[in-house]
């Protein structure tokens, strides 16, 4: 129900089967597609196509009308990307270079998602190059975020540093606005026209650095806002001019990468940071302010991201288990200390009652969303893995669902699976 009251708030011409930004429709990791296989069978549902064309990169797959339009690193340049229903690659479109840094054992590439709207594509280099292209690959406007609007990234700082995997989030359309998270001295929020790349506002009184963690938008009270986390804060800024509605400040910086998407869920906001000194955190708004319904440091995750389907949210635990737990108290439901679990860290989404999974080590699951156990349907491993990752860097691209085809990404690998 919220992804369908969302899709209308956002006003976009979007259809039910469209995978169309960083997470889905409306942010948050879930796809209101039925009809999906219940179990798969051994090795795995039926394979449409591959292509090793995408290049170096973390960039998910954003599916519109059948198209695959995604970002990748060839050689020292990045690229935005579309291919066909078949895996043919469509167009390449040369955006600038890619990203690096010293003792890097990741490996350097795209790391944010396009997000499509109509006949547009909003696509951001790792470098901080901001794009509108058309779905022909043809660019309209573009800017320069750390030179045309002073833009900062923890820890790159804006500028080519010693270490630091450059800029992550990626942009989201609301109505004309395109909103993006530049951070650094003139602001951390700011609104362009989509259309003109012309600034609207700025949200100057935050003055924080962007991390990697990518803004959603939200209407709460009546009131539609932007949020997104920092290194060490929670805001939320209305969309209409920009200006602070709330924030949360913690008493010291979160100790590594901060990368989570928040989730609206009615008037409530929900986050979750990990990688050590993490924490999951719930909202609740009026429009006006907010007040803390639940926090619990004991349960976080990394890059993996959650899911919240219905009253419990699902994910990866850091380096320990999947996990349920329930959305209104924080309580963990599962897992117990008896309970078997055959995959590994990775990134999830969710449609139909099920749980999709990509696990960091190239295997990929089917689960039950169900708050009573841990319930495999089905697993399989990709038929190739990636030459291009370095000896550190592990599948985190997450999963993409659209008509009935599962998306998945490991490197210069996309590989499209009919699950429908």
């Amino acid at each position: 129900m919220r992804t369908i009251l969302l899709l209308c708030l956002l006003a976009l011409p979007i259809y039910a089967a469209d995978w169309p930004q960083w997470r889905g429709p409306a942010r948050d990791g879930i796809s209101a597609e039925t009809g999906l296989l219940k179990k798969w069978p051994e090795g795995g549902p039926k394979l449409l196509w591959k292509t090793n064309k995408a290049g170096n990169g973390l960039s998910s797959a954003a599916v519109v009308g059948g198209i695959v339009y995604t970002m990748g690193a060839r050689g020292d340049d990045e690229y935005a990307l579309a291919f066909d229903g078949k895996g043919q690659e469509l167009w390449a479109t040369k955006l600038g270079p890619v990203h690096d840094w010293k003792a890097n054992q990741w490996s350097r590439g795209s790391l944010a998602t396009p997000s499509v709207v109509g006949d547009h594509v909003y696509v951001l280099t790792s470098k901080g190059l901001l794009a509108c292209l058309t779905t022909k690959g043809e660019i309209v406007w573009k800017k320069d975020l750390p030179t045309d609007m002073k833009a900062q990234v923890n820890p790159v700082g804006g500028g080519i540093d010693d270490y630091g995997w450059g800029y992550a989030w990626s942009p989201i359309v609301d109505g004309d606005q395109l909103i993006i998270t530049p951070g650094g001295p003139e602001g951390l929020f700011a609104a362009l026209d989509r259309k003109t790349g012309n600034s609207i506002w700025r949200s100057k009184d935050i003055k924080e650095q962007a991390t990697y963690a990518s803004p959603a938008v939200g209407t709460i009270g009546g009131v539609k806002m932007a949020f997104t986390v920092t290194q060490k804060t929670f805001y939320a800024v209305n969309l209409k001019d920009g200006s602070l509605l709330f924030k949360r400040q913690r008493d010291e910086d979160y100790p590594d990468i901060v990368c989570p998407t928040p989730v609206v869920v009615g008037n409530k906001v929900y986050f979750n940071v990990g990688y050590g000194g993490g924490e999951s955190q719930v909202f609740e708004g009026d429009g006006k302010t907010f007040k803390p319904v639940w926090g619990e440091k004991e349960v976080s995750s990394k890059q993996g991201g959650t899911v919240i389907v219905g009253k419990f949210i699902y994910g990866y635990h850091e380096d320990r288990s999947w996990m349920c737990q329930d959305f209104e108290t924080g309580k963990v439901v599962w897992p117990t200390k008896r309970m078997r679990q055959t995959l590994k860290a990775g990134s999830v989404i969710a449609a139909d009652g099920l749980l999709l999974v990509q696990e960091e080590e190239g295997k990929v699951g089917l689960l039950e969303a169900t708050s009573k156990g841990y319930t495999p349907l089905g697993e399989f491993t990709l038929p190739e893995k990636s030459s291009l990752r370095k000896t550190s860097m592990k599948v985190w691209t997450h999963p993409s669902l659209s008509d009935g085809k599962l998306y998945l990404r490991d490197q210069e690998w996309i590989f499209c699976y009919e699950v429908k």
